[in-house]
């Protein structure tokens, strides 16, 4: 057995104890278990929130993105995710609080009084939660293998990985989520800058000769292509992540266990600054370029080039911080899609069922919702990035109906706000499949129209929808209302 499994094992065994041992001393009701009690101060809600955004794709999606992508890989880095947070969390979170809301799902059926619009944003919720949860799987997979140097196949890495999160999960629930974070943030830190700093100057002498030395090999690679990801696409696939990072249910199940609105305004205001460390992953990615040409996976540039640059044991330390940022968001998401799962769509069936009994049955979906991933990720799928792009345009779809609810008179109906998320998810599902954009449907269209992100042009298909219904719908109520005074007075 090298060193570098064996500090792979390591920091496994500390998570899954961490994991378990989250919940002693506390009775996992469903509060407790996904919401932690709503009793969480601002450095768990910091790590729970801003840590999210460090998962596998940190490691493998942002480092090979700028090695395949380049120059648009800058909107990872976007503080757009945080001024939405910082006048949207609050006052969702007040409301949670004085209704016991649970769910990002509960909040939509207390907003406009419909179980069944509830049962669709839960669907949406879990099925935008699948294919990030195959992102973590296929990334936990890739960074166990290379940096045991094979030892270690990416099938056995991805089933002892959701074996192990599925474990502590249904044990601790968010608990297990926030103690395993604290480790995991201190170690990727640590790894990232310290290779984000260390590589430039050890291959090129510095950040300024990297990017001379790549702009020389590759002119124009380091900037916004004219067409395909142009600036209209950053633009608007910035925007698209500022209104859809939020619209995770995990993201939102964490903003519920915060203890006050304070906190969620003070982790918006602190989490841009965290965000700097996405721009040293790119780093990464830049000093691979001319030091390992020709991959044919862009996801495996930072451990090609890790692998060729340090000794096994810290080869192994960088794998340790890549696994945990596997399994901790992992264990967000199977959390969350096991409740919405259970309190959104079992309950409506069996309204009977109780409180204690949906808190059981929640951890008992843990493990299926996690085979379900299993099963996606052996079957196959696209490269890490694209695939966070596209449950991005699920998620996003929610946010028009969630932000006219907070009004103090919502302009929208259930009928509009049911049939634009529908609409807007069914837009999104059918450009993936297909493969359609707007340059092949209407190629005599302005570039900078047809480089917009697919679900920027699916959200305003939503909303366009939704307005047109609620107008339709409300027509239609006030004419029923009317109707029936009139047949009272005569």
């Amino acid at each position: 057995m090298n060193i570098a499994l064996l500090i792979l094992a390591a920091f496994l065994f500390l998570s899954i104890y961490l994991g378990i041992r989250a919940r002693k001393g506390k009775e996992m009701s469903l509060e407790q278990w996904a919401v932690g009690g709503r009793g969480f101060g601002t450095l768990f809600v910091f790590l729970l929130m801003a840590g999210e955004n460090f998962t596998t794709y940190t490691f493998l999606g942002g480092s090979g993105g700028a090695y395949g992508l380049g120059g648009p890989m800058i909107y990872v880095f976007s503080a757009l995710c945080y001024i939405v947070s910082y006048w949207l969390l609050p006052p969702v979170w007040k409301y949670a609080k004085k209704h016991n809301v649970l769910t990002q799902s509960d909040f939509f059926v207390s907003k406009y009084n419909s179980t069944k619009l509830g049962v669709l944003t839960a669907t949406v919720g879990i099925i935008s939660i699948i294919p990030y949860l195959v992102l973590q799987f296929k990334g936990l997979g890739i960074i166990v293998s290379e940096s045991s140097y094979g030892t270690v196949s990416q099938a056995a890495a991805i089933w002892i990985g959701a074996v192990s999160v599925a474990l502590f999960v249904t044990v601790s629930g968010i608990h297990g989520s926030a103690w395993t974070s604290i480790v995991k943030d201190i170690i990727m830190l640590v790894v990232i800058l310290f290779m984000a700093i260390y590589l430039p100057y050890h291959y090129y002498g510095g950040f300024k000769p990297m990017f001379q030395q790549i702009d020389a090999a590759k002119p124009g690679f380091l900037l916004l292509p004219e067409a395909g990801l142009s600036i209209s696409w950053y633009v608007s696939t910035s925007i698209l992540f500022a209104l859809g990072l939020f619209m995770w249910p995990h993201m939102f199940g964490a903003s519920l266990s915060s203890k006050s609105a304070q906190v969620l305004r003070r982790n918006a205001a602190m989490t841009p600054l965290y965000q700097i460390v996405l721009v040293f992953v790119l780093f990464i990615g830049f000093a691979a370029v001319l030091q390992v040409p020709g991959l044919e996976s862009q996801d495996l540039a930072l451990f090609k080039l890790a692998k060729m640059t340090f000794d096994p044991w810290f080869v192994g330390i960088i794998g340790a911080a890549g696994l945990l940022t596997a399994l901790v968001p992992s264990s967000m998401l199977l959390m969350t899609a096991a409740a919405l799962l259970a309190k959104n769509i079992y309950k409506v069936l069996k309204p009977d069922t109780t409180d204690k009994q949906i808190s059981r049955i929640s951890r008992f979906t843990v493990p299926i919702i996690a085979l379900l991933a299993l099963y996606f990720t052996f079957a196959g799928g696209e490269m890490i990035i694209m695939l966070l792009i596209m449950a991005y345009g699920f998620v996003a779809q929610l946010f028009p109906a969630l932000f006219f609810s907070l009004w103090k008179k919502n302009p929208i109906t259930v009928q509009g706000a049911f049939t634009g998320i529908f609409v807007g998810v069914s837009t999104v599902a059918y450009v993936t499949l297909t493969g359609t954009t707007m340059a092949t449907l209407f190629p005599t269209l302005p570039q900078a129209i047809k480089d917009l992100d697919k679900g920027i042009i699916a959200l305003f298909i939503n909303i366009t929808v939704m307005f047109t219904v609620s107008v339709i719908t409300r027509k239609k109520s006030v004419l029923r209302e009317q109707s029936g005074s009139v047949k009272i007075s005569s």
